[in-house]
């Protein structure tokens, strides 16, 4: 505005968060901003709002390709900048978007039972470096180091859950244990466009969702990121987004969806928060004729990952060959 000095672009991000702190998708606008900012801070940490056009989206874009991000997410943190220009007064962002829906490239690698299986021994039975054996302290401690990423990977295949909702998760509050159902969207969280579904709990999870009613959050730490790419690549699971943590997710889906069968895959759709239920009364939720052939399904499918690595629901001691079941 004249005779006013043009505002610094990461200030702008910085009021923008602070008026958005309790909107849902809060944690999402924050990670993709968090990119813009980080972006600023390498070129030019002065930047004034006016300074944004289209050919410095550009190179932002070559900037976020350039470091393995996908298209899709690429453009919603465009799509989020253009939100935050737009909240200020006076200016508009003069940018657009691409299409997220055509700059999308759908993942197309799913995991089966075996190598989710391998997932979860990367956890409890963690293996040696190439060359070598641990001790017994440095395995411990490397058990502990990946208790994050095992809870998250129990979470994610009782619940079909998008990473964000796992992420944030809170036992307290979210889960009804006497329904036996868990609301994955928390207590006072607006729905957004990616519904999150109240899903009946498969009984393997049970103890696990009780066990965290005494913790704040489900997941101490919320990001498991670093760990998760250590399994990727030790697993030699693909790269470029094939492999992210919404793998679970998909995974499961795609290896229930013949156990439950077309007439009843409505249920998939329900787990996955793609169709939202009709039913209020979170009682009938387990019931076959609402999600309980999913339910079903889902508990078949962890106890064949349980077959397959025990340990991975059931509460063991933490040895490395043979694990012992704790009383």
């Amino acid at each position: 505005m004249v005779g006013e000095a043009a505002p610094l672009v990461t200030m702008a991000i910085k009021d923008y968060m602070l008026t958005s702190e309790h909107k849902a998708g809060f944690k999402s606008a924050r990670t993709r901003l968090s990119h813009v900012v980080g972006y600023i801070a390498k070129e030019n940490p002065k930047l004034t709002v006016p300074m944004i056009n289209e050919r410095w989206i550009d190179g932002f874009r070559a900037y976020m390709k350039s470091h393995g991000y996908a298209l899709g997410h690429i453009e919603g943190c465009v799509l989020q900048f253009a939100a935050a220009i737009n909240a200020v007064p006076g200016h508009q962002a003069r940018f657009k978007s691409r299409s997220v829906k055509d700059a999308a490239q759908t993942p197309v690698y799913r995991a089966n039972i075996e190598t989710i299986a391998e997932m979860f021994r990367f956890c409890i039975d963690p293996p040696p470096p190439d060359g070598r054996q641990w001790t017994e302290k440095e395995r411990h401690m490397v058990i502990g180091r990946r208790v994050n990423l095992l809870r998250y990977l129990r979470a994610a295949v009782a619940t079909w859950a998008r990473p964000d909702a796992i992420s944030g998760l809170k036992a307290r509050g979210q889960w009804h244990k006497d329904a036996g159902v868990l609301a994955l969207n928390p207590p006072g969280r607006a729905q957004t466009k990616k519904h999150r579904p109240t899903v009946p709990v498969p009984s393997q999870f049970i103890p696990w969702l009780d066990e965290a009613m005494g913790r704040d959050n489900y997941l101490p730490v919320s990001s498991i990121r670093h760990s998760w790419e250590k399994m990727r690549k030790y697993l030699k699971l693909p790269a470029n987004r094939q492999s992210g943590e919404k793998l679970i997710r998909r995974s499961v889906a795609t290896i229930a969806r013949p156990l439950i069968g077309e007439r009843d895959w409505v249920q998939g759709e329900m787990m996955m928060g793609h169709k939202k239920a009709t039913i209020s009364d979170i009682y009938a939720l387990p019931d076959p004729a609402h999600f309980g052939r999913a339910l079903e399904v889902t508990e078949v499918i962890i106890d064949d990952i349980e077959k397959l690595c025990p340990g991975a629901y059931r509460k063991v001691t933490a040895e490395a060959v043979g694990l012992r079941l704790v009383k």
